[in-house]
């Protein structure tokens, strides 16, 4: 085991980040999804503030129903549970947008620059250095998040190209544990503000701006049901939906896949 893949200390992380946002955070060897844990755990307990994390994850899920595995001890593979009951659900959109600039938070305090591809992606670039994924909880108004964050990912280890990883991006020996108790903390700040304001506040709108990939670029947005939408990705609503400019014409996009275009010749 190499310097920078120690196995994360669950009593230490315990002891930092447990608070009145985080309740109870659970380290475990393997599982095949750690979102589909904890959206199992919502059919029989309350799922607010828990916080569950995969050491190796053998079926993570991604948007469409994509499936990908993780490598033991190089990522930060990390599920929580949000209580959202007080809180319109046309401001639940917002809870992937905020866990993005959460991530960009922790990792620019370790020297690396890092942008939100709309809704769901944290680019280094044009690679992906990490993925989110949120899905409403079964039989309670809860969401869970699930984030996976590449921290000491080799060129050899990833089967596809544009992945990027902490080590690749320069940053030596990474620091797991404060990693993810850098991001906890993050997430947490951003929830309470989003709680207290019923949805995004105007901080989180500017820091989402500001780290947006998307605005300005041009964009296909593939649709459900395979429609596609190309134009020119403008900004994002009071909900998280992405506005998209199709020749004068302004487009609401609340979920889909997006590509950004090269430019035109």
């Amino acid at each position: 085991m190499t310097a920078d893949r120690v196995p994360l200390d669950g009593a230490a992380l315990r002891a930092d980040v447990l608070g009145p946002v985080w309740r109870r955070l659970d380290v475990i060897a393997e599982t095949r999804s750690t979102n589909a844990d904890l959206l199992a755990r919502a059919e029989h307990d309350d799922i607010d503030g828990a916080v569950l994390i995969a050491e190796h994850q053998t079926a993570g899920r991604g948007r469409r129903g994509r499936s990908w595995s993780g490598v033991p001890h190089a990522q930060v593979i990390m599920s929580v549970g949000v209580d959202v009951s007080g809180v319109p659900t046309r401001a639940w959109g917002w809870l992937p947008l905020m866990t993005g600039v959460a991530v960009i938070d922790t990792v620019a305090a370790l020297g690396v620059e890092a942008a939100l591809k709309w809704p769901n992606d944290v680019l280094a670039g044009d690679d992906k250095l990490a993925g989110i994924l949120a899905e409403v909880a079964p039989g309670q108004q809860a969401v869970v998040i699930g984030v996976g964050l590449n921290v000491s990912l080799a060129a050899d280890e990833v089967p596809l190209d544009g992945v990027a990883s902490l080590t690749k991006l320069g940053v030596t020996r990474p620091d797991r544990h404060r990693i993810v108790a850098d991001l906890l903390r993050a997430l947490g700040d951003r929830l309470a503000a989003w709680r207290a304001n019923a949805g995004a506040d105007s901080a989180l709108h500017r820091d989402y701006r500001a780290q947006s990939a998307t605005f300005g670029q041009r964009v296909r947005a593939i649709l459900p049901g395979d429609q596609e939408i190309v134009g020119t990705a403008v900004d994002v609503d009071d909900e998280g939906r992405l506005l998209v400019d199709t020749a004068g014409k302004a487009v609401t996009i609340s979920a889909g896949d997006i590509v950004h275009l090269r430019p035109q010749a």
